[in-house]
């Protein structure tokens, strides 16, 4: 994956489908990263907000509100939301790792 500040737009050349979604990547070196380990990868709560989860519900992100915490990425449903999660740390993200297995139940 890009050891960038920002995320890189993938292109559909480099899809993978996984765990019901369609991935593009910016190469193919990514792709097997990625393919090789999506766990390692994939963002938290299914890519919902961090923030919602921590309060016990789901809500659609942005691709410019994430964070990588302790190897883990997170998206929240905007920069302002994701400066209110980023407050609310490590608390946060213990609350939302004890919602998520409930939430789309």
């Amino acid at each position: 994956m890009a050891e960038d500040d920002d995320p890189v737009i993938g292109l559909a050349e480099h899809a993978l489908d996984w765990n019901g979604a369609t991935w593009h990547f910016a190469n193919d070196e990514n792709r097997a990263l990625f393919e090789a380990t999506p766990g390692a990868y994939a963002p938290a709560y299914g890519g919902y907000c961090a923030f919602a989860a921590a309060r016990g519900y789901v809500a659609s992100t942005v691709s410019e509100a994430w964070s990588v915490v302790d190897g883990r990425l997170f998206l929240n449903y905007s920069r302002r939301i994701r400066r209110r999660w980023l407050n609310d740390l490590p608390d946060a993200i213990a609350e939302g790792d004890a919602n998520w297995p409930v939430l789309l139940g």
